[in-house]
């Protein structure tokens, strides 16, 4: 089975499911789902790798340098470039880049109150 996609392969725009089929059940449900991404799904097959180092060594530098044989510049570098992909940026305590079109997105569906879209759109997660 084929991930479900996060945005339009032929436009880059908003995907919107409007079916979902349970197999076990023989169930179809039908309506207007918002497809939230997951923050990890921003991250290349390289980087979820690196993530996946960094936490089984316990984020221990040291022990990835020994793991990965690479020299501490350059999995800081590999770190920030994470840091980066999950809009953040490194050394700097920010909330990450607000997506206003998923937030609409969520309100639309009714996923979230006029509230929550407000304090998301704020900032205020």
């Amino acid at each position: 089975m084929l991930p479900l996609p996060t945005r339009c392969p032929l436009t880059g725009g908003e995907i919107v499911v409007t079916r979902i089929y349970c197999p076990d059940a023989d169930v179809s449900i039908e309506g207007r789902f918002a497809v939230v991404e997951p923050p990890f799904a921003r991250l290349t097959p390289e980087q979820v790798r690196f993530v996946e180092v960094f936490v089984r060594n316990e984020g221990k530098l040291n022990r990835l340098e020994d793991e990965l044989g690479l020299s501490y510049p350059t999995i800081r570098s590999r770190l920030h470039d994470v840091i980066r992909a999950l809009g953040y940026e490194p050394g700097k305590e920010e909330a990450p880049v607000v997506d206003r079109k998923q937030v609409l997105a969520e309100l639309d569906a009714g996923l979230i109150s006029f509230e929550e879209a407000m304090q998301k759109l704020q900032g205020g997660d």
